[in-house]
Protein backbone atom coordinates (compact mmCIF):
# COMPACT_ATOMS: atom_id res chain seq x y z
CA UNK A 1 0.00 0.00 0.00
CA UNK A 2 1.77 3.20 -0.98
CA UNK A 3 1.61 5.81 1.93
CA UNK A 4 -0.20 9.36 1.04
CA UNK A 5 2.68 11.73 0.92
CA UNK A 6 2.45 14.90 3.34
CA UNK A 7 0.14 18.31 1.79
CA UNK A 8 3.05 20.58 0.54
CA UNK A 9 1.05 23.68 0.17
CA UNK A 10 0.22 23.89 4.24
CA UNK A 11 -0.10 21.80 6.67
CA UNK A 12 -0.42 21.51 10.34
CA UNK A 13 1.73 18.80 12.08
CA UNK A 14 -0.80 17.42 15.52
CA UNK A 15 1.90 15.36 17.48
CA UNK A 16 0.25 12.95 19.89
CA UNK A 17 2.89 11.85 21.85
CA UNK A 18 3.61 15.44 23.10
CA UNK A 19 -0.16 15.64 24.17
CA UNK A 20 0.07 12.31 25.78
CA UNK A 21 3.04 13.76 27.69
CA UNK A 22 1.25 16.82 28.40
CA UNK A 23 -1.20 14.98 29.66
CA UNK A 24 1.26 12.75 32.08
CA UNK A 25 3.01 15.90 33.05
CA UNK A 26 -0.17 17.75 34.10
CA UNK A 27 -1.49 14.24 36.36
CA UNK A 28 1.69 14.27 37.72
CA UNK A 29 1.21 18.27 39.16
CA UNK A 30 -2.38 17.09 41.08
CA UNK A 31 -2.48 14.63 43.91
CA UNK A 32 -3.39 10.91 43.18
CA UNK A 33 -7.61 11.53 44.27
CA UNK A 34 -7.79 14.28 41.89
CA UNK A 35 -9.25 13.67 38.26
CA UNK A 36 -8.50 15.44 35.01
CA UNK A 37 -10.65 16.93 32.63
CA UNK A 38 -8.91 17.42 28.85
CA UNK A 39 -10.94 20.34 27.50
CA UNK A 40 -11.42 19.66 23.65
CA UNK A 41 -13.38 22.51 22.87
CA UNK A 42 -13.25 24.70 19.77
CA UNK A 43 -12.17 21.34 17.73
CA UNK A 44 -9.76 20.75 20.49
CA UNK A 45 -8.32 24.63 20.15
CA UNK A 46 -7.81 23.50 16.29
CA UNK A 47 -5.86 20.47 16.99
CA UNK A 48 -8.70 18.33 16.03
CA UNK A 49 -11.19 16.84 18.64
CA UNK A 50 -11.49 13.47 18.21
CA UNK A 51 -7.77 12.36 17.69
CA UNK A 52 -6.84 14.71 20.68
CA UNK A 53 -9.81 13.57 22.93
CA UNK A 54 -8.94 9.33 22.59
CA UNK A 55 -5.09 10.77 23.20
CA UNK A 56 -5.93 12.31 26.42
CA UNK A 57 -7.78 9.45 27.41
CA UNK A 58 -4.88 6.76 26.55
CA UNK A 59 -2.94 9.39 28.89
CA UNK A 60 -4.66 9.28 31.97
CA UNK A 61 -7.46 12.03 31.18
CA UNK A 62 -10.55 11.03 33.61
CA UNK A 63 -13.04 13.48 31.70
CA UNK A 64 -13.43 15.65 28.46
CA UNK A 65 -14.87 18.71 28.40
CA UNK A 66 -16.29 20.54 25.72
CA UNK A 67 -18.23 23.98 25.09
CA UNK A 68 -20.86 23.30 23.27
CA UNK A 69 -23.23 20.37 23.25
CA UNK A 70 -23.07 19.90 19.45
CA UNK A 71 -19.39 19.71 20.03
CA UNK A 72 -20.26 16.70 23.36
CA UNK A 73 -22.80 14.85 20.84
CA UNK A 74 -20.17 14.24 18.28
CA UNK A 75 -17.46 13.03 20.33
CA UNK A 76 -20.30 10.50 20.95
CA UNK A 77 -21.66 10.04 18.06
CA UNK A 78 -17.45 9.17 17.21
CA UNK A 79 -17.45 5.94 20.14
CA UNK A 80 -16.35 8.26 22.99
CA UNK A 81 -19.25 6.59 25.47
CA UNK A 82 -17.29 5.10 28.44
CA UNK A 83 -16.78 8.40 29.89
CA UNK A 84 -17.61 11.67 31.32
CA UNK A 85 -18.24 13.88 29.27
CA UNK A 86 -19.42 18.07 30.48
CA UNK A 87 -20.33 20.85 28.22
CA UNK A 88 -21.13 24.11 29.21
CA UNK A 89 -22.18 26.88 27.24
CA UNK A 90 -25.90 25.89 26.41
CA UNK A 91 -28.22 28.64 25.07
CA UNK A 92 -32.37 28.06 24.94
CA UNK A 93 -33.74 25.71 22.63
CA UNK A 94 -30.76 23.91 22.42
CA UNK A 95 -30.99 19.90 22.43
CA UNK A 96 -31.08 19.27 26.16
CA UNK A 97 -32.83 16.14 25.33
CA UNK A 98 -30.13 14.25 23.18
CA UNK A 99 -28.02 15.62 25.99
CA UNK A 100 -29.60 13.34 28.54
CA UNK A 101 -29.93 10.53 26.04
CA UNK A 102 -26.16 11.09 25.66
CA UNK A 103 -25.43 10.96 29.13
CA UNK A 104 -24.04 14.40 29.08
CA UNK A 105 -23.72 16.34 32.40
CA UNK A 106 -24.67 19.27 30.92
CA UNK A 107 -23.82 22.65 33.35
CA UNK A 108 -26.73 24.86 34.61
CA UNK A 109 -25.84 28.91 35.31
CA UNK A 110 -30.00 29.56 35.89
CA UNK A 111 -33.39 29.07 36.04
CA UNK A 112 -34.28 29.14 32.53
CA UNK A 113 -31.81 26.07 31.51
CA UNK A 114 -32.90 24.49 35.05
CA UNK A 115 -36.80 24.48 33.34
CA UNK A 116 -35.49 23.19 29.84
CA UNK A 117 -33.77 20.43 30.99
CA UNK A 118 -36.25 19.68 33.50
CA UNK A 119 -38.80 19.49 30.51
CA UNK A 120 -36.24 17.67 28.41
CA UNK A 121 -35.95 14.73 31.66
CA UNK A 122 -39.66 14.35 31.51
CA UNK A 123 -39.70 14.51 27.61
CA UNK A 124 -36.98 11.53 27.54
CA UNK A 125 -38.01 9.99 30.70
CA UNK A 126 -34.39 9.89 31.96
CA UNK A 127 -32.79 11.67 34.73
CA UNK A 128 -30.26 14.57 33.34
CA UNK A 129 -27.00 14.98 34.36
CA UNK A 130 -26.62 18.49 35.36
CA UNK A 131 -23.74 20.84 37.28
CA UNK A 132 -24.74 23.92 38.72
CA UNK A 133 -22.00 26.42 37.96
CA UNK A 134 -21.39 29.63 40.17
CA UNK A 135 -20.51 32.96 39.23
CA UNK A 136 -17.70 33.53 41.80
CA UNK A 137 -16.39 36.75 40.03
CA UNK A 138 -15.59 36.20 36.55
CA UNK A 139 -18.97 38.20 35.08
CA UNK A 140 -19.49 35.60 32.25
CA UNK A 141 -21.60 32.37 32.89
CA UNK A 142 -22.59 30.76 36.30
CA UNK A 143 -25.30 31.99 39.28
CA UNK A 144 -24.56 34.95 40.83
CA UNK A 145 -24.17 34.25 44.72
CA UNK A 146 -28.02 36.13 45.38
CA UNK A 147 -29.29 33.93 43.13
CA UNK A 148 -27.08 30.22 44.54
CA UNK A 149 -30.23 29.35 47.07
CA UNK A 150 -32.84 29.46 44.68
CA UNK A 151 -30.94 27.73 42.05
CA UNK A 152 -29.88 25.34 44.30
CA UNK A 153 -33.14 24.43 45.79
CA UNK A 154 -35.03 24.11 42.61
CA UNK A 155 -32.65 21.46 41.28
CA UNK A 156 -32.80 19.73 44.23
CA UNK A 157 -36.28 19.31 44.26
CA UNK A 158 -35.84 18.68 40.99
CA UNK A 159 -33.72 15.51 41.92
CA UNK A 160 -36.25 14.52 44.64
CA UNK A 161 -38.43 14.15 41.72
CA UNK A 162 -35.89 11.89 39.53
CA UNK A 163 -35.44 14.09 36.94
CA UNK A 164 -32.33 15.59 37.24
CA UNK A 165 -29.11 14.31 39.28
CA UNK A 166 -26.71 17.36 40.78
CA UNK A 167 -23.04 15.62 38.99
CA UNK A 168 -21.08 18.71 39.66
CA UNK A 169 -20.71 22.36 41.43
CA UNK A 170 -18.07 24.18 39.23
CA UNK A 171 -16.90 28.10 38.45
CA UNK A 172 -13.83 29.40 36.65
CA UNK A 173 -10.96 31.57 36.99
CA UNK A 174 -10.97 35.08 35.99
CA UNK A 175 -7.17 35.78 36.40
CA UNK A 176 -5.23 32.83 36.99
CA UNK A 177 -2.44 32.86 34.70
CA UNK A 178 -1.72 36.55 36.72
CA UNK A 179 0.49 35.21 39.40
CA UNK A 180 -1.15 36.43 42.73
CA UNK A 181 -3.94 38.49 41.08
CA UNK A 182 -5.90 39.57 44.20
CA UNK A 183 -9.13 38.16 42.71
CA UNK A 184 -8.17 34.59 42.55
CA UNK A 185 -8.08 33.98 46.62
CA UNK A 186 -11.32 36.01 46.43
CA UNK A 187 -12.99 34.07 43.90
CA UNK A 188 -11.94 30.86 45.48
CA UNK A 189 -13.30 32.36 48.81
CA UNK A 190 -16.68 32.63 47.23
CA UNK A 191 -16.13 29.24 45.84
CA UNK A 192 -15.61 27.55 48.86
CA UNK A 193 -18.83 29.76 50.72
CA UNK A 194 -21.20 28.64 47.65
CA UNK A 195 -20.07 24.93 47.85
CA UNK A 196 -20.80 25.10 51.86
CA UNK A 197 -24.29 26.58 50.79
CA UNK A 198 -24.88 24.24 48.63
CA UNK A 199 -23.53 20.78 50.28
CA UNK A 200 -25.72 21.95 53.84
CA UNK A 201 -28.77 22.30 51.46
CA UNK A 202 -27.78 18.75 50.64
CA UNK A 203 -26.68 18.48 47.45
CA UNK A 204 -23.75 15.44 47.27
CA UNK A 205 -21.85 16.42 44.10
CA UNK A 206 -19.34 13.89 42.55
CA UNK A 207 -17.06 16.77 41.17
CA UNK A 208 -16.47 20.44 42.45
CA UNK A 209 -13.90 22.24 40.07
CA UNK A 210 -12.61 25.30 39.33
CA UNK A 211 -8.94 25.10 38.03
CA UNK A 212 -8.17 25.75 34.34
CA UNK A 213 -4.61 25.54 32.88
CA UNK A 214 -3.09 28.15 34.71
CA UNK A 215 -4.49 27.13 38.14
CA UNK A 216 -3.74 23.69 37.34
CA UNK A 217 0.17 24.39 36.99
CA UNK A 218 0.46 27.19 39.68
CA UNK A 219 -2.48 26.57 42.22
CA UNK A 220 -3.14 23.51 44.25
CA UNK A 221 -5.54 24.89 46.43
CA UNK A 222 -7.55 25.18 43.77
CA UNK A 223 -7.66 21.79 42.20
CA UNK A 224 -10.46 20.61 44.66
CA UNK A 225 -11.80 17.17 43.02
CA UNK A 226 -10.54 18.01 39.58
CA UNK A 227 -9.10 20.20 37.45
CA UNK A 228 -10.06 21.35 33.60
CA UNK A 229 -6.61 21.73 31.38
CA UNK A 230 -6.95 23.13 28.10
CA UNK A 231 -4.47 25.14 26.62
CA UNK A 232 -1.87 22.85 28.42
CA UNK A 233 -2.91 19.96 27.17
CA UNK A 234 -1.57 21.21 23.99
CA UNK A 235 1.82 22.08 25.39
CA UNK A 236 1.37 25.86 24.83
CA UNK A 237 1.82 28.09 28.24
CA UNK A 238 -0.73 29.50 29.17
CA UNK A 239 0.86 33.05 29.86
CA UNK A 240 4.05 34.47 29.49
CA UNK A 241 4.04 34.99 33.08
CA UNK A 242 4.06 31.62 34.09
CA UNK A 243 6.94 30.76 31.92
CA UNK A 244 7.59 29.15 28.78
CA UNK A 245 6.48 25.44 27.72
CA UNK A 246 9.68 24.63 28.06
CA UNK A 247 9.86 25.90 31.65
CA UNK A 248 6.43 24.11 32.89
CA UNK A 249 7.25 21.25 31.46
CA UNK A 250 5.00 20.71 28.38
CA UNK A 251 5.73 20.46 24.97
CA UNK A 252 3.75 22.11 21.86
CA UNK A 253 1.95 19.72 20.50
CA UNK A 254 1.24 21.47 16.67
CA UNK A 255 3.33 22.79 14.24
CA UNK A 256 2.35 24.71 11.25
CA UNK A 257 4.28 24.66 8.37
CA UNK A 258 4.36 25.28 4.39
CA UNK A 259 6.44 25.45 1.30
CA UNK A 260 7.94 28.36 -0.46
CA UNK A 261 5.87 29.03 -3.70
CA UNK A 262 8.03 31.29 -5.53
CA UNK A 263 11.42 33.00 -4.74
CA UNK A 264 12.48 35.70 -7.33
CA UNK A 265 14.70 38.52 -7.15
CA UNK A 266 13.97 42.10 -6.95
CA UNK A 267 15.58 45.36 -6.85
CA UNK A 268 15.43 48.21 -4.37
CA UNK A 269 12.29 50.21 -3.63
CA UNK A 270 10.28 47.80 -4.46
CA UNK A 271 6.95 47.58 -3.10
CA UNK A 272 5.61 44.12 -0.87
CA UNK A 273 1.99 43.39 -0.68
CA UNK A 274 -0.89 45.50 -0.54
CA UNK A 275 -1.02 49.08 0.42
CA UNK A 276 3.45 49.11 0.16
CA UNK A 277 3.73 48.99 3.65
CA UNK A 278 7.11 47.53 3.09
CA UNK A 279 9.29 48.34 0.65
CA UNK A 280 12.51 46.80 -0.47
CA UNK A 281 15.82 49.18 0.57
CA UNK A 282 18.33 47.26 -1.40
CA UNK A 283 18.26 44.66 -4.21
CA UNK A 284 16.92 41.07 -2.32
CA UNK A 285 15.29 38.13 -3.04
CA UNK A 286 11.35 37.49 -1.98
CA UNK A 287 9.96 33.79 -0.89
CA UNK A 288 6.05 33.46 -1.64
CA UNK A 289 4.49 31.57 1.66
CA UNK A 290 0.86 30.40 0.39
CA UNK A 291 -0.55 30.39 3.62
CA UNK A 292 -3.22 33.88 4.72
CA UNK A 293 -5.43 34.76 6.46
CA UNK A 294 -8.02 32.39 5.38
CA UNK A 295 -6.04 29.54 7.10
CA UNK A 296 -5.73 31.64 9.85
CA UNK A 297 -2.21 33.03 9.88
CA UNK A 298 -3.25 36.59 11.61
CA UNK A 299 -3.13 39.78 9.82
CA UNK A 300 -2.40 41.50 12.76
CA UNK A 301 1.16 39.90 12.37
CA UNK A 302 1.65 41.61 8.89
CA UNK A 303 5.86 42.82 8.91
CA UNK A 304 6.29 41.10 12.22
CA UNK A 305 5.32 37.65 12.32
CA UNK A 306 8.43 35.01 12.25
CA UNK A 307 8.63 32.35 10.00
CA UNK A 308 11.62 29.71 10.18
CA UNK A 309 12.92 29.20 6.07
CA UNK A 310 16.30 27.43 5.62
CA UNK A 311 17.49 27.65 8.91
CA UNK A 312 17.00 31.16 9.00
CA UNK A 313 14.20 33.19 10.95
CA UNK A 314 12.70 35.45 8.21
CA UNK A 315 9.86 38.24 9.09
CA UNK A 316 6.75 38.52 7.33
CA UNK A 317 7.28 41.57 4.73
CA UNK A 318 4.11 43.48 4.30
CA UNK A 319 0.88 42.44 4.74
CA UNK A 320 -0.37 39.11 4.82
CA UNK A 321 -3.11 38.34 2.84
CA UNK A 322 -5.94 35.89 2.75
CA UNK A 323 -4.45 33.40 0.73
CA UNK A 324 -0.25 34.03 0.84
CA UNK A 325 2.50 36.19 2.27
CA UNK A 326 6.24 37.38 1.54
CA UNK A 327 9.42 37.05 3.47
CA UNK A 328 12.60 38.64 2.49
CA UNK A 329 15.13 36.03 2.19
CA UNK A 330 17.44 39.16 2.07
CA UNK A 331 19.59 37.59 -1.10
CA UNK A 332 19.07 33.82 -0.27
CA UNK A 333 17.44 31.19 -2.82
CA UNK A 334 16.41 28.47 -1.59
CA UNK A 335 14.50 26.14 -3.91
CA UNK A 336 10.49 26.36 -4.24
CA UNK A 337 9.20 23.83 -2.12
CA UNK A 338 11.36 24.70 0.97
CA UNK A 339 9.78 23.90 4.29
CA UNK A 340 9.06 27.29 5.73
CA UNK A 341 7.68 26.82 9.44
CA UNK A 342 5.75 29.57 11.13
CA UNK A 343 5.97 27.95 14.53
CA UNK A 344 6.19 24.95 16.29
CA UNK A 345 8.20 23.65 19.65
CA UNK A 346 10.77 25.89 19.28
CA UNK A 347 13.75 23.59 20.29
CA UNK A 348 15.15 23.42 16.43
CA UNK A 349 14.95 27.11 15.94
CA UNK A 350 11.90 27.37 14.46
CA UNK A 351 9.16 30.24 15.93
CA UNK A 352 6.38 29.33 18.34
CA UNK A 353 2.92 30.09 19.04
CA UNK A 354 4.01 32.30 21.59
CA UNK A 355 6.30 34.51 18.98
CA UNK A 356 3.34 34.78 16.69
CA UNK A 357 1.07 36.21 19.55
CA UNK A 358 3.56 38.77 20.48
CA UNK A 359 3.98 39.75 17.06
CA UNK A 360 -0.27 40.03 16.55
CA UNK A 361 -0.48 41.55 20.01
CA UNK A 362 -2.93 38.30 20.94
CA UNK A 363 -2.62 35.68 23.28
CA UNK A 364 -1.71 32.04 22.21
CA UNK A 365 -4.24 30.13 22.69
CA UNK A 366 -5.64 32.46 19.81
CA UNK A 367 -2.70 31.73 17.10
CA UNK A 368 -3.07 28.09 17.66
CA UNK A 369 -7.11 27.95 17.64
CA UNK A 370 -8.15 30.02 14.63
CA UNK A 371 -5.84 27.98 11.93
CA UNK A 372 -8.78 26.77 9.49
CA UNK A 373 -9.84 23.86 7.91
CA UNK A 374 -8.15 24.72 4.59
CA UNK A 375 -4.98 23.54 6.59
CA UNK A 376 -4.66 19.98 6.49
CA UNK A 377 -3.97 18.03 10.13
CA UNK A 378 -1.32 15.36 10.14
CA UNK A 379 -1.27 13.25 13.39
CA UNK A 380 2.15 11.98 14.10
CA UNK A 381 2.29 9.49 17.14
CA UNK A 382 -0.82 7.50 16.53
Amino acid sequence: MTETPPPRRARAEIDLGALRANVRTLRARVAPHVRIMAVVKADAYGHGALRCARAALDAGADWLGTATPHEALALRAAGITDVPVMCWLWTPGDPWDQGIEAGLDMSVSGMWALDEVREAARATGKTARVQLKADTGLGRNGCQPADWPELVGEALKAEADGLVKVTGLWSHLACADEPHHPSTAAQLDVFRSMLDHAEEAGVRPEVRHIANSPATLTLPEAHFDLVRPGIAVYGVSPSPELGTSAELGLRPVMSLKGSIALVKRVPAGHGVSYGHHYVTDAETTLGLVPLGYADGVPRHASGRGPVLVDGTVRTVAGRVAMDQFVVDLGGDEPAPGTEAVLFGPGDRGEPTAEDWAVAADTIAYEIVTRIGARVPRVYLGE
